[in-house]
């Protein structure tokens, strides 16, 4: 369609006489052959990938293009012959017409056939990337909730456990409402660990509220040796962040640091954005980290989890502060939790 209103505006404006309603149907239909043939085309590219140093496809194809190029030749001279769209005096014989298709033709064969090709491998390519990027954030999704999970069942079994025996311990030394206290809070904190409704995010405020459950807990079972600050202010509370995040840090923080330190130690979480990144810190007064630092499996699952969330638009370090403890920082985009 294109060509035949190019061929006949131009020609007009040249100042030309055809029959102009013959020749842009002429030259409409004239592109029959790779209409019929371009799927034949893109069969043999299925069949014969190319580019490749393999001899074969190159000859397969350029034997496909050699058969257009005579089939279009063939076609267009017995177009013109039969319907002289020209408005010569005479229709021109079909041989020399034919032999003149055949000169004339082969260029635009060529490239025709090339610009098919090319723009069939074209598709194909972005189609492939999008479904590698569609696979791809699929498995990054499957592996943040297998990373999610690994945390729900990774709550250490020493501390519920030793949570178990302060309970039996208060019972015993008929501390009765501690231990009814100790019990209820332990109970809270397993139901959010095996709930499995409220998905890969939370607010930052519904993450503190089960940190401090968790960190009532590990109180109870301290007691002074473990003194707790949470500096987080009221204007990041709706912030968006990972559902156990804060967890397995400060579960870090207390077995390798504080329980580590016959007198115990001060643990500090804490958050600040600057607008763009929300930046998360666990710092406990506990022994220095060793060079290189170990890498706990807490932690481990919790990189991962980022990066299946986040890319590299996020970063866990973890390093001394110091010569007073040692800090863990999270940085991620700062999203408000909608």
């Amino acid at each position: 369609m294109f060509d035949g209103l190019q061929t006949v505006v131009s020609m007009h404006a040249m100042g030309m006489e055809h029959a102009w309603v013959t020749l842009f149907c002429v030259t409409v239909v004239s592109w029959a052959p790779w209409a019929m043939l371009t799927p034949v085309a893109l069969y043999f590219l299925r069949h014969h990938p190319i580019p490749t140093r393999a001899v074969l496809p190159w000859l397969v194809h350029g034997a496909a293009c050699l058969a257009i190029w005579a089939l279009w030749a063939a076609w267009t001279s017995l177009l013109e012959h039969v319907t002289n769209p020209y408005a010569y005096p005479q229709a021109d014989p079909l041989l020399p017409l034919l032999k003149s298709k055949l000169l004339g033709n082969l260029p635009g064969t060529v490239m025709v056939y090339g610009a098919v090709i090319v723009l069939s491998i074209t598709f194909e390519t972005r189609s492939r990337l999008l479904f590698q990027q569609a696979a791809s954030a699929r498995l990054s999704e499957s592996l943040a909730q297998s990373q999610l999970a690994a945390l729900r069942l990774q709550l250490e079994p020493h501390f519920i456990f030793n949570a178990l025996n302060a309970i039996t311990a208060l019972i015993r030394e008929q501390r009765n409402g501690e231990a009814v206290d100790m019990t209820a809070a332990l109970g809270d904190l397993l139901r959010r660990v095996t709930d499995q409704t409220t998905g890969q995010f939370v607010t930052l405020g519904e993450e503190i509220d089960f940190l401090g459950k968790y960190l009532g807990i590990q109180q109870m079972r301290f007691g002074a040796r473990l003194r707790c600050r949470i500096d987080i202010p009221d204007a990041l509370m709706t912030a968006q962040v990972p559902e156990f995040i804060l967890q397995p840090l400060v579960e870090n923080a207390i077995q390798h640091g504080i329980a580590q330190r016959g007198k115990g130690g001060a643990l500090r979480v804490a958050a600040a954005s600057d607008g763009a990144v929300l930046t998360l810190q666990v710092f406990n007064e506990g022994p220095l980290l060793a060079d290189p630092v170990p890498a706990g499996v807490g932690l481990s699952n919790t990189r991962q989890r980022l990066h299946a969330l986040y890319g590299h638009a996020q970063a866990l370090t973890l390093q001394n502060d110091g010569t007073a403890g040692v800090l863990a920082t999270v940085a991620l985009p700062y999203r408000i939790a909608r």
